[in-house]
Formats: C-alpha cells, sequence, structure tokens
C-alpha cells in the first residue's frame, strides 16, 4: 500500500527539499529588505487660499500652470478686508503631485491607490473657539488630467458634500497658540489611473437665522491653514510584490495539478486532509493571480475589494487548514475525517471572516461611488469601525492560543506513545522515531507560520485604521516583512502539497519498510529506514497510534 511521500522520503531528500525551500525563504525576506522600497509614502501638501467673489461648482482652481487662481497667503490680508472676502469665497486648492527640484511629476499606474487625510491649522481666539463638538462641512470636488491634455482641462471624477467631526485640544488658551487637531479622512482612490489630480475643497458657512450656534461651519474657530497628506502605495513596491506573485502562481498551479495526478491514480477516493490541501492551494492560486497587470491598461477602482476579498478568502482556508490539519492528527478515540466534526471549529473561523467582510464592504464597497465617503465620518462609525479592528486582532490572538493548544496535545499524545518505542526491535523503532521527529518538525513550522500570519493579519489591520487613529502620519512597517509573510504562504503550502501527496513506494504487508520504485530510491539495507506509514485512508488506523499494539509482539 502506497503511503504520503513525508514517509517515504530518505533523509537525504528531504534534506535538500527543506534546505532549498529555507533558500527560497530567505531570499523572499531579502527582496523585500534590499529590493523593494517600503511599502507606501506620504505627501503632505499646503492648500492654497484661491479666491473668487463670483464661485461656480463647475470651475476649477488651480495654482500651477497657465492661468492660477487668484491667490492669498493668510486670511489677515488687506485684500480680504478691501474686496470682503467672506469663508464662502474662499477655495482650498491641491494640485497634486507636487514638482520636484523644479521639475513636474506625475502618478504612475503602478502606484496603485491614493488615500488623503485632512488636517486643519486652527489658532486660538477667545471670541472664536473650537465647539467640542464641531462638525466640519466639506463642498470637496476631485478632477484629473493626463498627459497630452490641453493646460487647464480638467475632468470631473468626484464630487461630494461630506461632514467629518472634529476632535482637537489645546495645551493654554492663549491668542496665537495653535490647536493641535487630528487628521480626518478625505478620500480614498481604489487605482491610479490618471497622471495628475486636482482637489477643490470648500468650507461653506451658512448662518441660519443669524443664529451661530445653528449655523454650519460656524464653531470651527480660526481657521488659519489647511493641509492635505496624500497616502499613496510606492510603484517600486507594487513591481516586486507583482513580481513575486507572478513566479508563486504558475508553481502553485503546476504542484495542485500534480498532487490531483497522484490522488485520482489512487483505488480509494481523497481523504479530508487532501481535500483541505486543494482548497488552500485553491485559494492562494486566487491570491498569487496578478491581477494588477489590469491596472496598467485599465481604470479598476474595484480593485481594492477584490483584492480585500481575496485576501479574506485566503485567510479563511488557511485558519480551516490548520484546524483539521491539527485535527486530524490528535490521535484520539474519535473518528475523524469528515468535515462535519470540525463544525463548531470552521463555524467561528467562517463567522469571523464574515463579519470583516461585511464591514469591508460598508465603506469601501460605497467608496466604489463616492471616494468621499468614510465610515470614520461619524462617532458611530468611528466607534464600530474601531470595535471591529480590536475584535479583529483579539480574535485572531485566540486562534492562535487555541491552535497552539491542539498542537501542544499533539505533542502529548506522541510523547505518551513514544513510552512503548524500548520495546520495539531496532528496525521498527528507528522508523517510528523517524515519523516523530519529521512531524514535529512540520508542526512546529505550521506553528510558526500561524505565529507570522497573525502578526501580518494584526499589522493589515491596524495600518487601515492607523490614518484616524494617530495624530500623526508614520509609516513604519518594512517591505521585507510583507514579502517575507507572502513568500512564506506559498512556500508553506508547496511543502505541504508535496509531502502529503501519494508516494509511488509500495509497502508488503510483512515488513516495516518500503520497496522502492523508480521515482524513490533507498537502500536494500534499510539502513536510511527512518519512519513508517502514515495512515492515508480512512479505513486506516495511524501508524502512531498503531505502534503501541505492535510492540507487545516484538
Amino acid at each position: 500500500m502506497a503511503g504520503a511521500i513525508i514517509e517515504n522520503l530518505s533523509g537525504r531528500k528531504l534534506g535538500i527539499l527543506i534546505g532549498f525551500l529555507m533558500i527560497c525563504q530567505i531570499a523572499c525576506f531579502l527582496v523585500g529588505g534590499l529590493i523593494a522600497p517600503s511599502p507606501s509614502s506620504v505627501m503632505s501638501m499646503l492648500g492654497t487660499k484661491c479666491i473668487d467673489k463670483n464661485y461656480k461648482n463647475t470651475q476649477w482652481y488651480w495654482s500651477r500652470g497657465k492661468q492660477p487662481c487668484k491667490s492669498i497667503g493668510d486670511f489677515d490680508s488687506h485684500i480680504v478686508q478691501e474686496q470682503m472676502i467672506s469663508a464662502n469665497d474662499i477655495v482650498f486648492s491641491f494640485q497634486i503631485p507636487i514638482p520636484k527640484d523644479g521639475y513636474p511629476l506625475d502618478y504612475s499606474r503602478w502606484q496603485q491607490n491614493l488615500i488623503a487625510m485632512l488636517h486643519l491649522d486652527i489658532l486660538y481666539d477667545d471670541e472664536d473657539e473650537v465647539a467640542p463638538d464641531a462638525v466640519m462641512t466639506l463642498d470637496a470636488r476631485l478632477g484629473y488630467s493626463n498627459r497630452g491634455d490641453p493646460e487647464g482641462k480638467w475632468t470631473e471624477y468626484a464630487s461630494s458634500v461630506e461632514q467629518r467631526h472634529l476632535d482637537c485640544s489645546i495645551e493654554q488658551k492663549k491668542t496665537g497658540y495653535m490647536y493641535n487637531c487630528s487628521h480626518v479622512p478625505l478620500f480614498e482612490l481604489g487605482s491610479l489611473h490618471h497622471d495628475y489630480y486636482l482637489l477643490n475643497v470648500r468650507l461653506p458657512v451658512n448662518m441660519v437665522d443669524s443664529s451661530e450656534e445653528t449655523g454650519m461651519n460656524t464653531k470651527l474657530g480660526h481657521i488659519h491653514d489647511m493641509w492635505v497628506a496624500f497616502i499613496h502605495q510606492n510603484g517600486g513596491f507594487t513591481k516586486v510584490w507583482v513580481s513575486l506573485k507572478t513566479i508563486f502562481f504558475p508553481i502553485i498551479v503546476a504542484i495542485m495539478v500534480w498532487f490531483w495526478r497522484r490522488i485520482s491514480q489512487l483505488s480509494r477516493p481523497p481523504a479530508l486532509l487532501e481535500y483541505m490541501l486543494m482548497v488552500l492551494g485553491a485559494a492562494l492560486t486566487l491570491l498569487n493571480c496578478p491581477l494588477e497587470y489590469l491596472t496598467l491598461a485599465f481604470d479598476c477602482p474595484w480593485m481594492t475589494v477584490v483584492s480585500d476579498i481575496r485576501q479574506g478568502l485566503f485567510y479563511a482556508s488557511l485558519l480551516s487548514f490548520w484546524l483539521i490539519f491539527a485535527g486530524e492528527h490528535l490521535m484520539d478515540d474519535i473518528e475523524r475525517n469528515r468535515i462535519r466534526v470540525y463544525w463548531r471549529h470552521l463555524s467561528a473561523v467562517l463567522g469571523g471572516c464574515l463579519c470583516l467582510f461585511i464591514f469591508d464592504m460598508c465603506e469601501r464597497g460605497v467608496q466604489l461611488r463616492n471616494p468621499f465617503y468614510s465610515i470614520w465620518a461619524t462617532e458611530i462609525g468611528t466607534n464600530l469601525a474601531l470595535a471591529f479592528i480590536i475584535l479583529a486582532g483579539v480574535c485572531a490572538g485566540l486562534y492562535f492560543c487555541f491552535l497552539s493548544y491542539m498542537i501542544w496535545k499533539v505533542f502529548m499524545n506522541i510523547s505518551s506513545k513514544r513510552q512503548s518505542l524500548p520495546a520495539m526491535s531496532s528496525a521498527r523503532r528507528l522508523h517510528y522515531e523517524g515519523i516523530i521527529y519529521r512531524f514535529k518538525v512540520l508542526m512546529l513550522a505550521t506553528l510558526l507560520c500561524a505565529a507570522m500570519t497573525v502578526i501580518g493579519f494584526i499589522l493589515g489591520q491596524v495600518s487601515e485604521g492607523q490614518w484616524t487613529l494617530d495624530d500623526n502620519i508614520k509609516l513604519e512597517y518594512t517591505s521585507g516583512f510583507f514579502t517575507g509573510v507572502y513568500g512564506m504562504w506559498n512556500i508553506y503550502t508547496f511543502a505541504l502539497i508535496c509531502l502529503y501527496a501519494p508516494s509511488h513506494k509500495r509497502w508488503p504487508k510483512d515488513q516495516n519498510w518500503p520497496i522502492s520504485d523508480s521515482c524513490d530510491t533507498q537502500s536494500s539495507t534499510g539502513e536510511e529506514i527512518e519512519f513508517s506509514r502514515l495512515a492515508t485512508e480512512p479505513s486506516e488506523m495511524s501508524s502512531l497510534t498503531a505502534f503501541t499494539k505492535k510492540s507487545a509482539t516484538d
């Protein structure tokens, strides 16, 4: 009877395979750490104060190029007093990207996405303080232009009137001191398809019945300047990331085809673990598919949503696989190999992933139609988003603890079975000692992969909320960690599919070592025999469970 490759592969070949995979893993870390730049960059820009007494919502205001807008340096300028400029006549203009060393720059489609965070510089004035529950109403328009377009031609991408809550504090309430206000989300683009972008923002004032208490934007204090931090993914990092996907995608597809061909050649139906390996491989293949190439030719604002869905499907598959993988090796008296045995474990994993999917669609799904929408704009939405992020991190930590407990139970069961090894013959003892050693190494690798995945998941959730949770924009996550974890997923899945594929070796009924065929060779003297056959059929007992019964006859 044929077993799995992990049971029959010689120690030398297994060592070569592990060494090769370790080299690949180190290479993934080094590619991100030495070649790729940081995943994202921040560009903070001070808004140009354009003035227009005859403002029209169909007109664009820009600060560079031909016919720039008429602007002022500050609101205390004599022009404001002479022309009686009001807040309704002022448009804050942001023309991006900013030129470098006097040379104009344009966005690259490799930069993938763009996030804008707004920040106000507000001076303290005892006659015009910022209200504790101040609500800022924004009239925002976003336009784009491309190389080759006539200068001054801007096409509207999106426009909206949005409200944002201001969270400001001040240490000393003295005239001229600046409030410390947090950043508020402005817009998010899932695709950077165009070369140039122009953002016009107004803070219209509407005095209702001459009462400042009920007027719009009347409790924002003395605004001095408006800043916007533009956060985009670095093109160099995207190229490295997509290159890794391009390499791993055909490799995982090929190993899955090879694995399923071996399974289909067996006279028995596939076992649960083999089905789960195929599910894991399919989810990883979907994640590896380099759809980012489409953004180089087409405007794909939905790419962020698709990436989140692919990532969620892979997380659900990987977390489910680990639970079943550990459960199938518990060696207890429960008859497993059926998916319904794990319905409690899988329900918790799939339920958590579904909640995260719904939360993600509540924001990014709406942003497909209105990039200025943000779930963080309201107090309820902010609390809900923050609760989801914290809950996701806690659930990820609890999952890792539960998985560690299952693996610990597996190790305890193995240790109890090892007490029967001294009563066995020398050849059989070597077989089972090899099984135990290799299996422990594989389970420790699983635990390490789970730990890195949980850390990466938590960092991913925190990075999505850091722009609204922190007062300062900071990017501290290295590219090496992200490329290393991504490479680890592919290498780990590749190794499992290879090692758990059916072997070509045949097992005689009266011996405990394989007879090698042309595919896997081994010494006939049994000197390289290290482990016995693991159960690969539902009706078979695990050899680790069975050897205690066999030891009585030795």
